[in-house]
């Protein structure tokens, strides 16, 4: 008995000492997570929300820019945001509840909800779902038409594949966009009405929903595009044709409540989780998220971005960490390289924070030293500048060996020296997280 006491003095001494200092660590990261983003806004204009948590516990909620331009009104933590292809997990998320509901199957052929799609025969449900049927990308200028429905599946079957079925994967919207309808054949119900009923009701969600051109939905942000003379509204979207792969709006909070659901079994099963996060393909994608991707800092991650005309958003689980991150953003703002940098400083690691770049005339000649390859990066010169893999990335210098990109602040490119005076690696900066990279040897 005595010894039981004795180990039971020994745990809560160590406890007390140890408790301190995890309130002092969280404390710490929850003040980094907060200057960096503030660094984002006073640097970036970033203008959005933002939900950085571990273990349930929220290390940084907050709002930022404006919902409204023209009335200057703010953004707050209960604004509703357009998600752009992090929609796409819900969409996965309803077939796999109807293979549950055994409605369909994932091997169920394309032909047998839409007979008269070109080589509907050789497309599978799990095809569409792991990016692998070959379908062409999307279909943007359909999306910001006013066609209707039917005469744009019509015209979206014209569109070519861009590889035989099954043979590779490529990101596909259009399989998403099917896949929608193929909800909508199965269940008997709209896209819309059926994800409300069983999957953002079940989880709590309830400033979820799907976009249409008629309804006022009550304190969702005007979406702003960037341009060179400042910004201006993003274009009419035609949602009755841009669903499945996009069409979702959400705020922070209530995907904090579907990271926690993913969790446990209310909505999918285990079973439907386990085929949902394994990669089935060669881009490592799951259905409806890409699973462990190169921007996971060596942790486990299941994740998923968002970009159309103006809206950006992230969407990342660091699912044996405990720690979920989500950045929305309503004027263009790089979501998936902030949503980068906020997973490096709740992982804790080193973090630059944004800064103003500002560049410098140097002698161009020195330019000649730093051309090659670096990992799958390519330097070039062309006509006295120095570019980032193509034409259309421009390098600026800030000093003699360290630059930026012209697109986007985030990015910097320090060339390396080794003793021998040869620049033989780059240190290569995203959303303030370093990692150098080596010149490939010939």
């Amino acid at each position: 008995m005595a010894k039981i006491n004795q180990f039971l003095k020994s745990a809560q001494t160590l406890l007390f000492f140890f408790f301190p200092l995890l309130i002092f660590a969280q404390k710490d990261v929850s003040a980094n997570l907060a200057k960096y983003m503030q660094a984002q806004v006073d640097v970036n204009n970033f203008s959005g929300t933002v939900l950085v948590s571990k273990n349930s516990t929220i290390l940084l909620k907050k709002a930022y820019g404006l919902a409204d331009y023209e009335w200057n009104i703010k953004n707050t933590i209960d604004t509703k945001f357009q998600l752009a292809s992090v929609t796409k997990q819900f969409t996965a998320t309803a077939i796999l509840l109807l293979v549950e509901q055994k409605k369909l199957s994932l091997a169920d052929k394309l032909s047998k909800f839409f007979p008269d799609y070109p080589k509907a025969d050789s497309v599978t449900i799990h095809m569409l779902l792991s990016h692998t049927s070959g379908l062409a990308l999307g279909f943007k200028e359909l999306a910001l038409s006013t066609i209707n429905a039917d005469s744009a599946y019509s015209e979206i079957k014209k569109i070519p594949y861009e590889f035989s079925p099954g043979t590779k994967s490529a990101y596909s919207n259009i399989g998403y966009y099917l896949l929608a309808k193929i909800i909508e054949k199965v269940s008997g119900e709209k896209y819309a009405v059926f994800l409300r009923r069983n999957i953002f009701e079940k989880a709590g969600m309830k400033n979820t929903g799907i976009s249409n051109n008629d309804s006022i939905i009550s304190k969702k942000a005007k979406i702003y595009c960037r341009t060179e003379k400042g910004f201006i509204h993003n274009p009419y979207i035609n949602w009755t044709v841009n669903i499945g792969h996009d069409g979702v709006y959400s705020t922070v909070e209530d995907l904090a409540l579907w990271d926690k659901a993913l969790y446990g079994t209310t909505i999918l099963s285990a079973e439907m989780k386990n085929l949902m996060f394994t990669p089935h393909s060669d881009e490592n994608w799951g259905y409806g998220f890409i699973i462990n991707p190169f921007y996971n800092h060596g942790h486990q991650l299941i994740a998923h971005d968002g970009g159309f005309f103006g809206t950006m958003t992230s969407f990342n689980r660091f699912t044996d960490d405990k720690i979920f991150v989500t950045v929305l953003s309503n004027n263009e703002s790089f979501s998936y390289i902030i949503g980068y940098g906020l997973s490096a400083i709740a992982l804790q690691k080193e973090v630059e924070l944004p800064y103003k770049h500002h560049q410098i005339q140097i002698d161009t000649a020195v330019y000649d030293k730093y051309t090659g390859k670096y990992g799958k990066i390519e330097i070039l010169k062309i006509n006295g500048k120095l570019y980032y893999n193509d034409t259309e990335m421009e390098l600026l210098p800030e000093s003699k060996t360290k630059f930026f990109r012209a697109d986007n602040n985030d990015r910097t490119f320090e060339f390396i020296q080794d003793k021998s005076g040869t620049f033989n690696s780059i240190l290569l900066t995203k959303g303030g997280v370093k990692e150098k990279v080596k010149r490939n040897i010939p």
